[in-house]
């Protein structure tokens, strides 16, 4: 059995990881994964999104040939990340409470 997650989840993991360092979409993909049951084609639209949205921004940088593509956290994004952890912690708090409740 698993959750399903929504946008603002996979958006909140996103600028969470991007915010630690600044990294690719194919380990960013891989670092979701290891959480969330999320594929590639479902990842790459989000990080699209939110680059166009100016949370993240873009760099390449050449890699064996070619360049790689690298997503880093802009002040928006980061502004963005504080109030979705907020958020966050708030709903779990919620949830917990109902959950606490649950049990007579």
């Amino acid at each position: 059995m698993g959750f399903q997650y929504g946008g603002t989840i996979l958006d909140l993991c996103v600028l969470a990881l991007v915010s630690k360092e600044d990294t690719y979409g194919y380990k960013l993909t891989h670092e979701v994964k290891e959480t969330l049951n999320v594929s590639e084609s479902t990842l790459y639209p989000v990080l699209r999104r939110l680059t166009k949205e100016q949370c993240l921004s873009t760099y390449d940088k050449p890699f064996d040939g070619r360049n790689r593509r690298y997503y880093t956290i802009t002040p928006q994004g980061r502004d963005r990340l504080k109030a979705y952890e907020r958020d966050w912690k708030a709903y779990i708090r919620k949830v917990e409470d109902i959950l606490e409740r649950s049990h007579v």
